[in-house]
C-alpha cells in the first residue's frame, strides 16, 4: 500500500508510543489510561489516514489493519461504516479503545445476565469526532456499534490489546442469548508502510 510518508507520521508516532507503553506494563488499567491521550491525539487530525483504509463497502462495514505489534500486544485498526451499517451484539475479550475520527457512531452497551441472555445497559451513546470509548472484560465488553449518519460514511480508529482480527470472540442473539463464536479477520490484505522515511532523510541532505 502506497503512502505519503510525511503525512502518515502521526500513525508512526502513535505506534512508537504504544510500543513503549506495552513494554512498560501489561496492566489493563494502566494501558487504557496511557493509550487514551495517545489515541485522542491521533484522531484529532484525519489527514494521515490513507484513502485505501477509509473506503466503505456498499453492504458491510469494513475494518482495515493499520498496524500490528510483532508480538501481538496491540493492533491499530480503522473501522469504516457506510450509511445504515451496524454490528451485531458482540464482545472483544481484550481491552480496547475506540476513537471517533469522521462522522459519528451510535454505541449501545449490553450486559449478560445469569440466565445467559443479554440486555441493554444504560442509554445509547453517540460518539462524536474526538470522542473516546473504552471496552474490555473489566469495564464492559459487550456492545453494538452503528453509523449515526444516514447520508455518509463514518470512520473510527481502534486500538486493541491483541491482534483483534485473529481473536476468537462472540456474537450474541439479543432475544435468546444464544452465543456464536466468530473471528473477524480484516478487510484488506496490506497495511500502510509506516517506515519508509527516505524522502525526509533525502531532504535533509545538503
Amino acid at each position: 500500500m502506497t503512502n505519503d510518508t510525511d503525512r502518515i507520521a502521526p500513525l508512526r508516532e502513535f505506534v512508537q508510543a504504544m510500543t513503549r507503553l506495552v513494554e512498560r506494563t501489561d496492566d489493563e488499567v494502566a494501558l487504557l489510561a496511557g493509550a487514551r491521550p495517545l489515541l485522542a491525539r491521533l484522531v484529532a487530525d484525519d489527514a494521515w489516514l490513507p484513502g485505501e483504509c477509509a473506503r466503505p463497502d456498499p453492504q458491510f462495514y469494513r475494518q482495515y489493519l493499520l498496524h500490528c505489534d510483532p508480538l501481538e500486544r496491540f493492533c491499530v485498526v480503522s473501522f469504516v461504516w457506510g450509511p445504515g451499517q451496524a454490528t451485531p451484539v458482540h464482545d472483544h475479550t481484550v481491552w480496547g479503545l475506540v476513537g471517533m475520527m469522521r462522522g459519528a457512531e451510535r454505541c449501545r452497551r449490553y450486559e449478560r445476565g445469569a440466565d445467559g441472555t443479554v440486555r441493554p445497559a444504560g442509554e445509547e451513546q453517540v460518539l462524536e469526532p474526538g470522542g473516546i470509548e473504552a471496552v474490555s472484560p473489566a469495564v464492559g465488553d459487550i456492545h453494538t456499534v452503528a453509523n449515526a449518519l444516514e447520508d455518509r460514511p463514518s470512520v473510527s480508529i481502534h486500538v486493541y490489546g491483541a491482534n483483534i482480527g485473529a481473536v476468537r470472540r462472540h456474537v450474541f442473539d439479543a432475544a435468546t442469548g444464544a452465543v456464536k463464536d466468530f473471528v473477524s479477520g480484516y478487510s484488506g490484505t496490506m497495511v500502510p508502510n509506516l517506515w519508509d522515511r527516505s524522502a525526509t532523510v533525502r531532504a535533509s541532505i545538503a
